[in-house]
């Protein structure tokens, strides 16, 4: 029967094999979190702001134009003069 050598030595293999584990567990908890940046990038805020900022002009615009005004107004006397 013949012996078989190894390259390291069992109580190193040990201690890599632990430190593999640790590794192995540190990363998965680091990936199961999820990205670390999770919001938007201040960028993306300034466009988001931009963006908003044009909806609510034209949203400004066709509620203050005349048609609008105009069917507001009907809308509410009929309200105000149904009883």
């Amino acid at each position: 029967m013949t012996t078989l050598s190894l390259p390291v030595r069992p109580a190193s293999a040990v201690r890599v094999a632990r430190r593999l584990g640790d590794w192995l567990r540190h990363r998965y908890r680091t990936m199961a979190a999820g990205p670390p940046d999770a919001g938007m990038s201040t960028a993306e805020y300034a466009i988001g702001t931009v963006a908003a900022c044009a909806f609510a002009a034209v949203l400004y615009k066709v509620v203050t134009s005349d048609t609008v005004s105009g069917a507001l107004s009907e809308i509410l006397d009929r309200a105000l003069h149904a009883a």
